[in-house]
């Protein structure tokens, strides 16, 4: 049985991308049965209606209002629910999700984030390359890279947890930060790798998952 994938964003969906043309080579193992945006423009939206895959545009207004949040929260999860997946990827979704929302998809969602982010929660990441640098955490970690001046960055994917950019790691890999770099120029080498690392990480979950019914 395939492993069924629903995917949330708020952007251009490159992520997303990837995931349909290795779908499409039938070289994923799984299938994207939904996409949720929860921005109308979110050009990730036309890539599923490209692709003739579900798709739901989800608002939330007021965000800062406790009540109108959690509501919220509670249609984006009945939407998700309604299509059963096995795997809720968050590809550049930019939106925090509360513990109730992931208690309704228990060890189902994965996150992925342009920085790298330890195996055990800690503040600090110690790269193959050698330096130790900080876990960035948080919506602007690219920028925050080149405010610091690392000497590398890079991108996790892992199991999303209540708390916020952290969770078990799934995948990481490295980037170089060039002396030349612009945040414009480190995020698309960062996303790059995050296409890679996206379609592979669903490959090895995809496997789990035909395993449990073999």
């Amino acid at each position: 049985m395939s492993l069924r994938v629903a995917v949330l964003l708020s952007g251009s969906g490159s992520n997303l991308q990837a995931l349909l043309d290795a779908q499409a080579a039938a070289d994923l193992g799984a299938e994207v049965v939904l996409v949720v945006a929860d921005r109308a423009d979110a050009y990730g939206l036309q890539r599923a209606l490209k692709h003739k895959v579900a798709n739901a545009y989800v608002p939330l207004k007021r965000a800062h209002d406790p009540a109108i949040r959690s509501a919220w929260e509670q249609r984006l999860a009945d939407v998700i629910a309604a299509f059963a997946p096995d795997l809720v990827v968050l590809a550049g979704f930019m939106r925090v999700l509360s513990a109730n929302f992931l208690q309704r998809f228990p060890n189902q969602v994965i996150n992925q984030h342009p920085a790298l982010l330890p195996d055990d929660g800690s503040d600090t990441v110690r790269t193959e390359a050698g330096p130790v640098v900080p876990a960035l955490r948080g919506a602007h970690v690219v920028a925050d890279a080149l405010r610091l001046k690392l000497p590398i960055t890079g991108c996790t994917i892992h199991r999303a947890t209540p708390e916020v950019d952290n969770g078990p790691v799934l995948a990481r890999t490295e980037v170089p930060i060039r002396v030349d770099d612009t945040e414009e120029t480190l995020h698309e080498r960062i996303k790059a790798q995050e296409r890679r690392m996206i379609v592979a990480v669903v490959q090895a979950l995809a496997r789990e998952h035909a395993q449990g019914f073999a």
